[in-house]
């Protein structure tokens, strides 16, 4: 942390400036083509996606039925620190080995490569221990191939594309919910079927970024010519502003099987995990057009930040329309509930993903990019423990009320806190 704290002193900034870093092999002085790395975001969010949001709760269900919310609590906690760490430590020696002229890409290659035992080690597990073992090898895992990738985006895209690239960031998810919902449909595939599935979708979509040659548009020099650097304070509030968003994005992911589980009689959950598969599926596709829209109008107005309020308003009104209906139990029209999800997907998505594209511009020293990345990646795993902690705390498998309120209440505050952000108009 020390570096970041460095970085609004003028001095050092033209010494820091003069020594360039010797990029992997660039090809070209044109920028990474915006499709390539929209793909490979793609491959990436299926990697993890259906596994977490949907073929985790099914699994621990299946262990420890009674004890689901407590076992799934502790898997969350636990991945999301492992996950913290791991990001920051890969995005560290992505650094080193750029650094060297050896290029990102190989940590991505070996991230792919640990990926594919862990959803072994996933499928086999019979037991609360070897589940929890298999997460954790697969949050190292998934971190080594997105670390690195968040890196790329940051050096291999020019700042006035930004928006736009954070705008195709929301491919990722509906394409990932779609998987899921035909990978719970099928019966034939099995789970070492639907493992291979995941496996062999994000190798091909992630492919042909690594295969390119890497392209860097932002080298350090530009940082430290084109003026003084954003105040250390905006990073600070933009993080705490996601953070706090993501909690809830967070909450209603992994445990939105338990959520309606609560609405509905126990008789009709048998067809749950395919429908919240469709409802995943809409619900990230509907925030998909808005996004692709809200992308490059923010990059050519600069009203980032009223933006940004806009979608973290609509994501809490979401969350206050779930939170009412999981009052009234079994028995509530669980359609309105849908709807509200969706609504508060809509909002939270556009957030993130233009969020995503625009925290770039933040960060503080150029040549830590994987590691800055890797810090600033907590404001998406502190949140698994947050969230975790207060479903645990406030939620039980009948009422989700209590923990929705607090969701709606610190999503609130996250979008107002964006106003405090300076640097973005």
């Amino acid at each position: 942390m020390a570096d970041l704290r460095r970085r609004d002193r003028g001095q050092g900034v033209a010494a820091m400036s003069a020594r360039p870093i010797p990029s992997a092999r660039p090809s070209s002085h044109r920028p990474l083509p915006l499709g390539l790395f929209a793909l490979a975001n793609a491959g990436g969010v299926i990697a993890y996606l259906p596994l977490l949001t949907l073929l985790l709760p099914i699994k621990v269900e299946a262990i420890d039925g009674a004890g689901r919310i407590g076992l799934l609590s502790l898997i969350a906690i636990c991945g999301a620190v492992a996950a913290s760490l791991a990001n920051i430590l890969f995005g560290w020696l992505s650094d080193r080995t750029q650094r060297a002229g050896h290029g990102r890409r190989m940590w991505m290659g070996m991230g792919i490569v640990a990926i594919a035992a862990s959803y072994g080690g996933f499928a086999l597990a019979t037991t609360p221990a070897a589940l929890i073992a298999a997460i954790l090898a697969f949050q190292l895992a998934v971190n080594a191939l997105l670390a690195p990738m968040m890196a790329i985006m940051a050096e291999e895209i020019p700042d006035d594309q930004r928006g736009t690239a954070g705008g195709l960031l929301a491919l990722g998810s509906p394409a990932a919910s779609a998987l899921s919902t035909l990978l719970v449909g099928s019966a034939m595939l099995g789970e070492h079927g639907r493992m291979a599935v995941l496996l062999g979708m994000s190798l091909i979509l992630i492919l042909p970024l690594m295969l390119t040659r890497a392209r860097i548009m932002v080298p350090v020099e530009a940082k430290g010519a084109s003026g003084p650097l954003p105040p250390r304070r905006d990073l600070v509030v933009a993080g705490l502003s996601r953070l706090s968003i993501q909690v809830a994005a967070i909450v209603t992911q992994v445990y939105l099987l338990y959520y309606f589980e609560a609405l509905l009689p126990v008789a009709e959950w048998a067809a749950l995990p395919r429908w919240i598969g469709q409802l995943f599926t809409i619900a990230f596709l509907a925030p998909l057009p808005i996004a692709l829209i809200l992308g490059p109008l923010a990059d050519r107005t600069r009203r980032r930040k009223s933006i940004l309020l806009a979608a973290a308003l609509v994501a809490t009104a979401g969350l206050v329309v779930m939170a009412w209906i999981g009052m009234r139990g079994i028995g509530a029209d669980w359609r309105i509930a849908a709807v509200a999800f969706i609504v508060y997907t809509t909002g939270s998505s556009v957030f993130v993903a233009l969020h995503a594209g625009l925290i770039l511009q933040l960060l503080p020293d150029p040549r830590h990019r994987g590691r800055d990345l890797g810090l600033f990646n907590l404001t998406n795993t502190v949140p698994s423990i947050i969230g975790a902690s207060l479903t645990w705390t406030f939620a039980t498998p009948q009422d989700f009320t209590t923990v929705m309120v607090v969701l709606a209440l610190m999503t609130g505050l996250g979008g107002l806190a964006i106003l405090g952000v300076r640097t973005w108009e």
